[in-house]
């Protein structure tokens, strides 16, 4: 479909079908080909507290259509770079992974086997949650290819081993990520305030190889040495809570956390991680439309991924 001005249909943000970006679907997984496939995850069994992010791959999709609409690509006069040119990119909304209802184990193994899928063609997966628990399936998926190192921007540390027979839940995915061979290490950011995670689970994670920052540390120590404590030439895959923001400009999510991130302090420190290594797979969780009234949350969330996608594929090509 043609996506510019002077030809073609002028393709509104509320016109036609709703997909990431408006980009094509690709509903024949086994054909697929493309640089990114974004896959909706949505699942939210593993909440502990506030029920809802199932809805949010529906809520980014709808709100990435704001973005995606009657030009040649992103012109960011900043970095005076065009993101996304039409014509170059290659991006594919391969629709959503199955979800057993009530079913962790079902439901995971349904996401872990299309990011599978993904992988195998040579894509790179953007899986839009659900709670956090998707990724954890998300990560298991990468059992056969390269270790990657593992960037974990959040509220909280998720790195609860188990509590009453639960490991698969929203507070896990960080300690099950640390027990997978195929994970080198993790960069916790953005970590604050009380959680569900206790001092033995910090003292876990720190064992396990975690570097663990706050919004504070971030804030005294700018972006740019942030991005220094993050391994250089790995492959990385990046796991963004949308608790991580302030619950001033993100409020539609089940934990929220007072205190967070606003948009361009994350924004800016992705943009230097993607030249320092090269991203591999990328997850997006815990939007909940229900508590965003006005939309705000699913925006961010539209935003921040089609600028960091932006950005790993100007640095990719």
């Amino acid at each position: 479909m043609t996506h510019n001005y002077d030809e073609g249909r002028l393709n509104l943000p509320f016109v036609g079908h709703c997909t990431f970006g408006k980009y094509p679907t690709a509903t024949d997984w086994s054909t697929l080909s493309a640089d990114v496939a974004v896959l909706g995850a949505p699942f939210d069994c593993g909440a502990q507290y506030r029920a809802g992010a199932r809805f949010g791959p529906r809520a980014i999709r709808e709100a990435s259509t704001l973005f995606a609409f009657g030009h040649s690509g992103a012109y960011d006069f900043e970095d005076d770079i065009t993101y996304l040119p039409a014509g170059s990119t290659n991006i594919v909304d391969i629709g959503d992974a199955d979800i057993i209802h009530t079913d962790t184990e079902k439901s995971h193994a349904n996401i872990e086997q299309t990011v599978r899928t993904i992988l195998s063609t040579g894509a790179m997966p953007l899986v839009l949650g659900g709670d956090h628990s998707i990724t954890i399936p998300c990560l298991r998926a990468f059992d056969k290819e390269p270790p990657m190192h593992v960037i974990q921007i959040d509220a909280h540390l998720d790195f609860v081993d188990e509590r009453h027979g639960v490991r698969h839940g929203h507070g896990n995915p960080m300690r099950r990520a640390s027990e997978m061979a195929h994970v080198s290490g993790c960069t916790q950011i953005g970590i604050r305030n009380v959680s569900s995670s206790n001092r033995d689970d910090y003292a876990a994670a720190r064992a396990a190889g975690s570097t663990i920052l706050s919004v504070r540390d971030i804030r005294q120590l700018g972006a740019a040495a942030v991005a220094e404590q993050v391994p250089e030439g790995k492959r990385y895959y990046c796991t963004i809570d949308i608790d991580s923001f302030d619950p001033s400009i993100a409020p539609g999510t089940g934990t929220p956390s007072h205190g967070g991130f606003l948009y361009y302090e994350v924004l800016e420190l992705l943009k230097l991680l993607v030249k320092r290594g090269r991203f591999v797979g990328v997850d997006l969780v815990e939007v909940a439309p229900a508590y965003d009234p006005a939309a705000v949350t699913a925006t961010l969330a539209a935003q921040l991924l089609l600028n960091f996608v932006g950005a790993i594929l100007h640095e990719k090509h």
